[in-house]
Order: C-alpha cells, then sequence, then structure tokens
C-alpha cells in the first residue's frame, strides 16, 4: 500500500494554528477531496475534532492515547502500527495521513507521496508545521497552478 501525506502548507511549512487551518485556498479543498475520495485517512484526535463530522466516502482512522476515546462513524485506535494495519485492511492502494503536525511527523519516514499545495504566503503565528523534510531525497511534481492571492501550487513529491 502506498503511504502518502497530504496538507496545504505555508513558505515555512506553516498548516495551522489553534486547531484550525492556517490560511483556506479555493480550490484546495476539492483537491483534497478528489485525491483521498474513497481511500483510507489516517488523522489525530485533534485533527478529526476540528472537522464538522467524520470524512464522508473514506474509512476515518483516528489516532488517540485515550483508549476510551469514541468518535462517531470513525475507527479509533491508539497507534501508528494499528493506524497503518487498519488502512492496509481495507484493501486500498494508497491511504492518506492528514494530520496533525505530530501525527505528520511520525508518519513521515515511512512516505511514499507528499501531496502538498505550497502556498506563497507566511504566517508568523502559526502554532502547527509540517515536518521539514529532505527535498533532495523526493522528485517533485507540480500538479495545478494557481495563480490567486495567494498563488500556490499543488505539488506531488515522490520518494526516489
Amino acid at each position: 500500500m502506498i503511504l502518502s501525506l497530504i496538507a496545504a502548507v505555508g513558505k515555512n511549512l506553516e498548516i495551522g494554528k489553534n486547531g484550525d487551518l492556517i490560511r483556506r485556498l479555493p480550490g484546495d479543498l476539492p483537491f483534497f477531496k478528489r485525491v483521498t475520495m474513497g481511500k483510507p485517512v489516517i488523522m489525530g484526535r485533534k485533527t478529526f475534532e476540528s472537522l464538522p463530522s467524520a470524512l464522508p466516502g473514506r474509512l476515518n482512522i483516528i489516532i488517540t492515547s485515550d483508549s476510551n476515546y469514541i468518535a462517531e462513524k470513525a475507527l479509533v485506535v491508539t497507534s501508528l502500527k494499528a493506524a497503518a494495519d487498519a488502512a492496509e485492511s481495507t484493501g486500498a492502494e494508497e491511504a492518506f495521513v492528514i494530520g496533525g503536525g505530530l501525527i505528520y511527523s511520525e508518519f513521515l519516514p515511512a512516505a511514499d507521496r507528499l501531496y502538498l499545495t505550497e502556498a506563497q504566503f507566511s504566517a508568523p503565528d502559526a502554532d502547527t508545521f509540517f515536518p521539514e523534510f529532505d527535498k533532495t531525497k523526493w522528485n517533485r511534481q507540480t500538479l495545478d497552478v494557481y495563480d490567486g492571492d495567494p498563488p500556490y501550487e499543488h505539488v506531488l513529491y515522490t520518494k526516489k
């Protein structure tokens, strides 16, 4: 199974502040939906709680240290391995890690692909970041370019 991370990032890999996205980008949520639909999505508890509900059309796998945590229309697990095993058991070709910052950091070494929306803005007050990664170990492919405010690109990084 292909393990992919997907995120929208600012110039300094900013992704969030106070449990919310750092900035809404037109076209980003439709891209996210198109790429992840029908595939398992893995996220931390805080990311899940930031959503209005479980994401439809996808197995939502929530990682939390609270073994009593209940998430409606989602599978709750207490380890990275259990999350990966649950995604693998679906038979899906690809699974997506969708946040937050700590979950991205934990899964990055095992990732095969990174789908990043790279936006041309900085958010000095951000409190959550996508992990730094060595771009020389990844092939970069631009999927879409948007010339809005701010300009951004949907980019696919594939591990070399």
